[in-house]
């Protein structure tokens, strides 16, 4: 009989090269255990509303009148909704040519465009075009796009930082590529080692591999680090000297739980450091509506800003976007609601404040109840959590634990993570599954369940790891022999 047409021996070989660890093997165990009825806390993916987070007021009644237009014809419109809320709803509906049912303009709408370029100037200080922007469904579908455009073969790298988050190394193998590894230094604190990041380069010449970019996580994810404006500084040296682009995921610029190093932008830095940086370096920055305080990621509302890039290469890829007509309303919308929030004479600013400002302040709490939570417990170091929404907690194994999950056929860490799912059902993503120096093992995990549950996660976790570890002590192995 023959085979099928899609049988996993005549697919592409880069499908099966992909591998995406945040919904990969704990996560599919996680989704059967729940099906049985076990409770499962999903802290696998940064999915704010899926751990509880309440929507802000104002954009979801904006949205909400833009999907039912009909409701601003009732007379008493002014009982449910806001009137600035009504004339932003209007205001967007204006924007598309049949509200959020039609097609934009493959770029996304010129009306949000411009708003997303007014943003970047204002938290910038330099011009921003708006024809140099894209509006995604997601910032992943930028960066995949722009992935695309840049593998031209097998023997293309893309510098990534280890560890990473996977949307990276899926779409590297998904477009024939190479991921070109740089470590960041865990001991202190997940900084940049340039001296690595120049080594890994002049390793991969050596193999025949061309360096065309340099992708940064700022702040990071899985590790949560905060970069500073030397940092950035040096990356954008770097790229100039190596003649790299440089991708700045920046997805989680609100995200700041600390003081001493606030988020600045890539494209200000490299605008700051005047010529011969500001006008030759290649620069593509990445935003997203699924993080900060709006954590709207089922809305998949994102954008991508193009410095430095050649003209016609950005007319390339609004072809490549125009092959998907255009990016879905609703998130352009939300998009352009992020980035231009209630002004302080709106009736709706003192909620949308109020709100936005419980959110972070609460995350910052989060993330110290989280990292101290790790560092009370034997064998495990938990970097603070300066950004983002992740902890990636150090856990040290005893041999008997790791021969455990050698006889069980996984990888340590995996058998570690399956371990704490069943037990309390948390659910967690191996560190595997970011990259990790050899020798070391994490877990990831977000700090996004609700503050007041955190504690008792915590004391869930500790209470398996002093378990796991007297279960897999090597003392206690050793006795009964």
């Amino acid at each position: 009989m023959a085979s099928k047409v899609l049988d996993p021996d005549n697919i592409n070989e880069n499908v099966k090269k992909c591998v995406y660890a945040v919904r990969g093997e704990l996560y599919l165990r996680a989704s059967e255990l729940q099906k049985e009825g076990k409770k499962i806390i999903f802290t696998n993916v940064g999915n704010p509303h899926a751990l509880g987070q309440k929507p802000l007021t104002f954009p979801r009644q904006v949205m909400a009148l833009c999907q039912a237009p009909f409701l601003m014809d009732d007379p008493n419109v002014g009982l449910l909704f806001p009137p600035d809320a009504v004339a932003r709803a209007k205001h967007y509906l204006s924007m598309t040519s049949g509200g959020v049912g039609a097609y934009s303009d493959s770029r996304g709408l010129p009306g949000v465009r411009q708003e997303v370029a007014e943003f970047i100037q204002k938290r910038d200080g330099y011009p921003s075009d708006p024809e140099h922007i894209f509006l995604t469904d997601g910032a992943s579908k930028g960066v995949m796009m722009m992935l695309n455009a840049l593998i031209r073969n097998e023997k293309d790298g893309v510098l990534v930082p280890i560890p990473q988050y996977p949307l990276y190394s899926a779409s590297i193998a998904l477009y024939g590529g190479i991921l070109i590894p740089y470590y960041l230094n865990e001991e202190s604190n997940w900084s940049l080692d340039f001296s690595d990041v120049r080594n890994q380069v002049v390793i991969a010449r050596n193999k025949k591999i061309v360096p065309r970019a340099l992708v940064f996580i700022n702040p990071g994810n899985p590790t949560g680090q905060c970069l500073s404006v030397t940092n950035l500084q040096d990356l954008i040296k770097f790229c100039y000297k190596e003649r790299l682009l440089l991708m700045a995921d920046e997805v989680y610029q609100v995200n700041v739980y600390q003081d001493e190093r606030p988020f600045v932008s890539a494209k200000k830095v490299l605008m700051d450091m005047g010529a011969p940086y500001s006008n030759t370096v290649e620069l593509v920055s990445f935003h997203s509506v699924s993080k900060g305080f709006l954590g709207e990621c089922g809305q998949r509302g994102g954008y991508f800003e193009m410095t430095n890039i050649h003209p016609q290469t950005v007319e390339e890829l609004y072809k490549v976007a125009s092959i998907s007509l255009s990016p879905n309303v609703v998130g352009q919308i939300m998009m352009g609601l992020m980035v231009t929030p209630p002004r302080p004479f709106d009736i709706s600013y003192p909620q949308y404040q109020a709100e936005s400002k419980a959110i972070i302040e609460s995350m910052r709490r989060r993330a110290h109840i989280m990292t101290d939570g790790f560092n009370k417990c034997e064998d495990v170091v938990c970097n603070f959590t300066e950004g983002a929404m992740y902890s990636f907690p150090r856990i040290k194994l005893s041999k008997a634990a790791m021969d455990a999950a050698a006889q069980a056929g996984k990888a340590a860490d995996v058998f570690y993570c399956l371990k704490l799912l069943e037990a309390t059902g948390i659910s967690t993503v191996p560190g595997s599954g970011f990259g990790q120096k050899e020798g070391t093992l994490h877990l990831r995990t977000t700090i996004l369940p609700l503050e007041q549950d955190m504690p008792g996660i915590m004391a869930k976790f500790q209470k398996f790891h002093a378990d796991f570890m007297a279960q897999y002590s090597d003392y206690s192995v050793s006795s009964r022999l």
